[in-house]
């Protein structure tokens, strides 16, 4: 995947847009009396006041955003009405820092307006506002109306309700039921002061002060803390976004499995980056749980050890080298194989023509042996400058390390760029027609992606072809919480077509070898349940091992409080009919806050 800080910092320029530029489509505005906040939110998701203008809508101050492109505050009925559907609190977009503090009694007059976080390409849900605010403050020192909970048994097991046909499937237009769906519960709280108590962290603080934490601590839980994800219909309701209106310096650095003990409160508000958010006047205090980064098994003689690991965009200028090696040596115990993601170029993300990664690879290389691991050797092929997705100028590809004392590569020149490698006899067995080699390169279906590299090794006289993997990306995919559900994933079409080239390779080699030992590994950018994992395994041509794991351990990857898997390693039949292969998710990155990449190395041992 693209890393964080990139796509985030593009989308923070897209936000800093006039919020009516990600304003939904109203009709002409027209002028409404008086009204409460109630009336102002609403029993659906848009506001019925949706364009016009209203005057003196009454509240207390509870909460102040003086910081980024959404400068304004929070205000709260303390006198609500009877409807659980219609939430107490609005959000006032003042665009400048307010000139307000918690605890005023104010009266609002402005435009409602409905905003799309991430413009509404993004498929994100709205939030309701009031515009082009003049605001009266009435009173200070006011009482600010109490906190509803959320825990457990506030929030409902189903996550959402079906989008209505008529509306390409928006949710937008229904009406709330936020006794059945999550995503309504937590709807029907929109802009009101919330509280969550002794919850404990599901994804780790991340560079942009955020973490998630879950209200429903049995909700597919694992032994680490941790919340997985396991299809697309456990969306696990309990996950909730925590941000601060705070300094950012007394933000809480938690993993995963700590606690914020004591009470968190403040507004609900709803991000373009992960949908609904407490923006946390008050953080409960952080309980470490002591995580601890896993090591996994050294491989005994006859054991071949093969990883993948994404290593985020690493590059000569960065300072993650040691720390890298160090988890090749210490925590995955030197596996014989390495496929590693996301080496860039020589220079970077500087787009300067240079596609070379030799600086790159050897400076790890020297690493490792700093650190005590063995002196790698390397295959790699260098792309065609920026056509292969990534940050622009980083030319990032997939790279073979080899422990040249346990196993040996076997070297077929003719692998390029643009040469697509085959498959041939060779005395009664399969080979590559060149080795290292890309899989069907050319292809539209690698377009602004990497293309899967293809070797060709020996250990103790057994041929093992190995094939690095770093799939499309889900960017542009529509998140959980967004309008339209069940989500549309734009994305998966692209891994579609890379898993079905990389299946009908593995395919060609095994009608060659029946028997043949066969793994295709890496950043698959997909689920082990997703339909691109189903293409890659084909009529069983290949099978993802990390399904060999409790369901609670199948994870690699955490996003917005889920854990889930991205990185696979599949393997052929006759590795995995022999019975005698281990896997194991090393868990050394996606749980902590402070990691080097995002992404946690996946090893297999077995003997072929």
């Amino acid at each position: 995947m693209p890393s964080k800080s990139s796509a985030r910092l593009a989308a923070l320029t897209v936000a800093a847009v006039c919020s009516a530029a990600s304003a939904v489509v109203l009709t002409s505005p027209a002028h409404a009396d008086s009204v409460r906040i109630h009336d102002v939110q609403g029993t659906t998701r848009i506001s019925p006041y949706a364009g016009q203008k209203v005057a003196d809508v009454t509240g207390i101050v509870t909460g102040v955003r003086t910081y980024g492109s959404s400068k304004g505050f929070w205000i709260q009925d303390p006198n609500p009405d009877a409807d659980p559907a219609t939430s107490e609190g609005v959000f006032v977009f003042t665009s400048s820092t307010p000139k307000v503090a918690v605890g005023d009694s104010v009266k609002v007059s402005g435009t409602v307006s409905e905003y799309v976080p991430g413009g509404t390409s993004s498929g994100n849900q709205s939030v309701t506002e009031i515009t082009k605010p003049t605001i009266t403050v009435v009173s200070s020192g006011n009482t600010v109306p109490a906190a509803t909970v959320i825990d457990a048994d506030s929030v409902p097991d189903a996550y959402t309700p079906a989008g209505d046909a008529a509306a390409n499937g928006s949710i937008n237009g229904l009406a709330l039921d936020p006794s059945a769906y999550a995503l309504d519960h937590y709807e029907s709280l929109e802009g009101m002061n919330v509280q969550v108590a002794d919850t404990r962290v599901v994804t780790a603080t991340d560079a942009y002060t955020e973490l998630w934490v879950t209200v429903k601590p049995h909700e597919h839980a694992n032994r680490r803390g941790g919340t997985v994800y396991g299809s697309y219909d456990s969306q696990n309701t309990g996950r909730l976004q925590i941000q601060s209106l705070g300094s950012t310096a007394a933000f809480p650095k938690a993993n995963v499995g700590d606690t914020l003990t004591g009470t968190t409160d403040g507004p609900l508000d709803y991000s373009q980056y992960g949908g609904y958010t407490l923006v946390a006047n008050r953080i409960g205090a952080l309980e470490s749980a002591g995580l601890e980064r896993e090591s996994t098994e050294k491989q005994r003689n006859g054991e071949l050890a093969v990883a993948t690991y994404n290593v985020e965009n690493l590059d000569p200028s960065d300072a993650t080298f040691e720390e890298h090696a160090s988890a090749i040596v210490n925590n995955l115990e030197s596996p014989d194989i390495v496929s590693l993601e996301e080496i860039q170029d020589n220079t970077g993300a500087k787009d300067d023509g240079t596609t070379a990664a030799d600086v790159t690879v050897n400076k790890l290389i020297d690493a490792i042996v700093a650190a005590g691991g063995p002196r790698y050797e390397w295959r790699s092929i260098d792309p065609v400058n920026d056509e292969d997705g990534g940050q622009t100028g980083g030319n990032i590809r997939q790279v073979f390390l080899f422990n040249p004392d346990r196993v040996s590569f076997t070297d077929r020149a003719g692998g390029d760029a643009t040469t697509a490698v085959g498959v041939t006899r060779d005395h009664g067995k399969a080979a590559l027609t060149a080795s290292p080699g890309r899989i069907d390169p050319t292809n539209a279906a690698w377009e602004k992606s990497r293309k899967p590299l293809a070797g060709e090794f020996v250990f103790r006289g057994r041929t093992v072809f190995v094939i690095a993997n770093h799939f499309n990306s889900k960017g542009g995919d529509q998140g959980l919480t967004a309008q339209y559900q069940p989500p549309v994933r734009i994305s998966e079409v692209q891994r579609h077509q890379q898993a079905t080239l990389v299946n009908a390779f593995v395919k060609s080699i095994l009608d060659v070898q029946k028997n043949a030992d066969v793994i295709a590994l890496g950043d698959i950018n997909d689920f082990e349940f997703s339909d691109t994992t189903k293409i890659l395994e084909g009529d069983g041509e290949l099978w993802s091992a990390i399904k060999s794991l409790p369901r609670s351990e199948r994870y690699t990857y955490n996003y917005q409080g889920n854990e889930q898997v991205l990185d696979q390693i599949l393997v052929s039949p006759s590795i995995r009919r022999g019975c005698d292969y281990e896997y194991d998710s090393v868990h050394i990155n996606s749980e902590f806050n402070d990691q080097i990449s995002d992404h946690d190395p996946q090893v297999l041992r077995f003997h072929p």
